[in-house]
């Protein structure tokens, strides 16, 4: 089973266009959808888990019409919302309990078993009497993945997952991901490069509503091979030669500025070439970068 989004297109009323034409044919595993904030991600998510309405288009999970069916999608569906709400003064066994139910389980032994399993699978068993609403952020999200998981959905979504999430909570989520979506589809939307980076074999890049690549991460690293240069330099060199190259990122080591740059050719002073990472394919597609030649700096 795959998704296939075809032409899918969204105008809000102020005449923001988060969705332009977007076609995607998105296969078993994990899928990582980047892009910066406000580039049209949540938008998709939405209209995927349908939320909300396409102006145009078509979207299919095997043969279900997503836009058409919306109801058959829902009983397939798992989805993670960026942020989401849950009843106050209610444990987390009871949370549970009561969406399985709104989910359809409703043999109270099957329902215990199913509940007490998915505690048990995202860590949180111990925790199964304590209110939702006192957890962690990560905890949080756990519990988001194990109501995602009722019903046996054949697509997940999660949207910006792991914000917020402390170093040893986000490593626990990669992994209980990276678990789920040996079986399923999985999209994961995130403006966090690392997380594709750790968890995804496919990817896009969307920006205001544009997809500006779509393929393995090894696809867009490997078309900037020997393209992409490194230097550690003083912020007054950073002056100099910023209007002379094509700066593709830049942050500060130990108060240094170290640059990223795009050059067919050596661009001069100290760059040397590096392999390209993740980053570099974001921030290329995102700037628009084109393969160009460019005059050697002296």
């Amino acid at each position: 089973m795959q998704l296939s989004i075809k032409n899918l297109s969204k105008t809000y009323a102020n005449g923001v266009k988060a969705l332009d034409n977007i076609s995607l044919e998105i296969p078993k595993g994990m899928f990582g959808l980047l892009g910066p904030n406000g580039a049209g991600k949540s938008t998709l998510m939405r209209t995927l888990a349908t939320l909300q309405e396409a102006d145009q288009g078509a979207v299919k999970l095997g043969s279900i019409d997503v836009l058409e069916n919306k109801t058959a999608l829902r009983k397939v569906l798992g989805y993670l919302p960026q942020e989401f709400g849950v009843y106050p003064k209610v444990n987390a066994y009871d949370l549970l309990q009561h969406l399985a139910i709104l989910k359809g389980v409703r043999q109270k032994s099957e329902r215990k078993e199913l509940v007490n399993s998915l505690l048990e699978r995202v860590n949180l068993f111990e925790h199964r009497k304590n209110h939702v609403n006192s957890f962690s952020g990560g905890m949080r999200q756990r519990f988001g993945i194990a109501q995602a998981l009722i019903g046996s959905p054949k697509l997940i979504i999660v949207d910006e997952p792991t914000a917020g999430l402390d170093p040893g909570e986000r490593n626990r989520f990669y992994n209980l991901l990276s678990e789920i979506g040996e079986q399923i589809i999985v999209i994961l939307s995130t403006h966090i490069v690392e997380d594709v980076k750790e968890l995804c074999n496919n990817m896009a890049i969307i920006n205001q509503g544009k997809l500006l690549f779509n393929g393995k991460p090894s696809d867009g690293t490997d078309a900037l091979k020997g393209k992409i240069w490194e230097m550690e330099m003083e912020k007054s060199k950073l002056l100099e030669i910023q209007s002379q190259v094509q700066i593709i990122s830049k942050k500060l080591v130990a108060g240094r500025p170290l640059v990223h740059i795009y050059s067919e050719e050596h661009p001069g002073f100290d760059f040397r070439e590096v392999q390209p990472n993740l980053e570099d394919v974001f921030f290329s597609k995102i700037l628009g970068i084109k393969p160009t030649r460019s005059s050697q700096l002296v």
